[in-house]
């Protein structure tokens, strides 16, 4: 572990290019009809305007990692800053909804260098023991992030800044990406693993394969009507998924530097953590996008309006995080539990709220369930990390942080993509107020779903007694490391005259 003097500014500024990261996923949902009647963009080039994103971000984030482990985090860092800056000028200028689909995609891979230094760097930086609050402060700004984009895209779009609309999303990610990257130079310290993994570019190309051929046909396959010949895609990749586990697995055997470590998911604990961060980043999208569309499009609010109508879902997070920080040590898994379950009730309950109200839905109707969601979430998202990651080896925690971290990508994917499929599904070209409340409700439903998935997963995740083994491991470790360098600089000390 390396220290450094201003290690929690440092870690501060790698956050706030991770919450920018987060925050572009969610503030383009709420530019989705401005950017459709303005590009004249397709159903299904806006769906991939927000899963593209994620799908590329996905499979290219560890890759991201290893090349920080190799390169220097910092190096790779800044130079995913960079880009990703760049790309957002280039969305903000897209003539088509080809062009921003294309760097949509662009932003997602840079992203993938920007973002996995930020747990490395905490890795790097912090003993073992300091690290869960910091992973509890990165859950929070997660969550955080899929609430505030809508309020703050609305309001972009809105403003119309010198006529520019919906393009402001992405302009406003160029004064902020110039700002990380001037004190990203200045101040986070150079890192870099002591044993870096080789790159697994035979992994990268299997994923990549894996991901499009199951992706493409779910995003497509409404557009194209479900002709039968969409189904060979999805039976190329069940075939290349075992090819790409084969790979792994030798990998592994060869030089313990695959892509994804195989060993790592016997774990019982990492699997459920991964399969319950996936759910959950699926759902909450599953219910925040088609939400936005309804408000915009069944109700005819302003993209302002709209967004503002997930502000009592960022403040009820915001409130279950000073509730839910002292819980985490005594109650442990259950927290998530219970976020999973309050998150479903809040979306069942908003929903009847919208319903109910029909035209004359207002955002103060909805206030208490979407506090309650919001509560949820933090209850969710603050010691998922920890607890997930809690009985994995310190010696795998870079390879298990970069997996969860990739999984929860592809869920947030594969929550936009079914719930736009089967949203505009219903809808078809009836979009009359109660047509698509009706869609709405299909949407809800897949969000609930989601919901319990993470509830029931999030029992199998390590007890307390487990994540307290570990952190002991951890501190053993950690001390064993200080004496052994203790005892190398003393051997190396000069012997004083006499």
């Amino acid at each position: 572990m390396t220290t450094a003097p201003r290690r929690g500014l440092a870690v501060g500024i790698l956050l706030f290019a991770s919450f920018m990261d987060l925050l572009d996923v969610t503030i383009v949902q709420v530019a989705l009809p401005s950017i459709g009647s303005d590009l004249g963009a397709s159903e299904t080039q806006l769906e991939w305007i927000v899963s593209g994103y994620m799908l590329a971000f996905a499979v290219a984030l560890i890759t991201g990692g290893r090349l920080g482990d190799l390169f220097g985090r910092r190096r790779v860092f800044l130079i995913g800053v960079a880009g990703f800056t760049l790309a957002s000028a280039t969305a903000a200028a897209a003539w088509s909804g080809e062009v921003l689909v294309a760097t949509r995609i662009l932003q997602g891979l840079f992203a993938a260098l920007m973002v996995p230094q930020l747990l490395a760097t905490v890795q790097a930086l912090f003993t073992p023991r300091e690290r869960a609050p910091m992973y509890g402060l990165i859950g929070g700004v997660s969550g955080l992030a899929a609430v505030v984009g809508p309020v703050l895209g609305g309001w972009l779009i809105d403003a119309d800044l010198r006529g520019l609309g919906w393009r402001t999303v992405f302009l406003i990610n160029i004064p902020v990406g110039i700002a990380i990257f001037v004190l990203a130079a200045l101040i986070v310290p150079e890192t870099r693993s002591p044993r870096p993994m080789r790159l697994d570019l035979a992994g990268v190309a299997m994923l990549s394969g894996v991901v499009l051929a199951f992706m493409v046909p779910l995003v497509e396959g409404r557009s194209l009507g479900w002709p039968v010949w969409l189904w060979a895609p999805v039976a190329a990749g069940a075939v290349l998924l075992a090819c790409f586990v084969l790979h792994e697995r030798r990998r592994m055997r060869r030089d313990g530097s695959a892509l994804l470590p195989m060993p790592l998911f016997a774990d019982r604990g990492f699997s459920a953590g991964i399969v319950t961060q996936a759910a959950f980043q699926g759902s909450l999208n599953a219910f925040t996008l088609p939400f936005i569309v309804y408000l915009q499009v069944g109700l005819g609010f302003d993209a302002l309006t709209a967004g503002l109508n997930l502000l009592a879902f960022s403040l009820g997070a915001l409130v279950g995080t000073g509730a839910v920080i002292p819980l985490v040590a005594r109650v442990g898994k259950y927290l998530v539990t219970i976020g999973a379950a309050l998150l479903a009730v809040g979306v069942l309950w908003v929903f009847a709220v919208v319903a109910d109200t029909g035209a004359a839905f207002t955002g103060w109707a909805a206030l208490w369930p979407m506090l309650l969601s919001g509560v949820g979430l933090a209850f969710l998202v603050i010691p998922l990390v920890d607890v997930a990651l809690a009985t994995v080896p310190v010696a795998d925690a870079g390879a298990a942080s970069g997996t969860y971290s990739t999984f929860q990508q592809l869920g947030a994917a594969a929550g936009v993509a079914i719930s736009t499929t089967v949203f505009f599904g219903v809808v078809g070209d009836d979009w009359s107020r109660t047509h698509v409340l009706t869609a709405l409700q299909a949407s809800v439903w897949v969000a609930v779903a989601g919901f319990a998935i993470a509830a029931l997963s999030s029992l199998l995740l390590p007890r307390r007694s487990e994540v307290q083994a570990h952190l002991d491991e951890a501190r053993r470790l950690a001390e064993a490391d200080v004496e052994a360098d203790a005892d190398v600089a003393a051997h190396a000390a000069p012997v004083p005259n006499v």
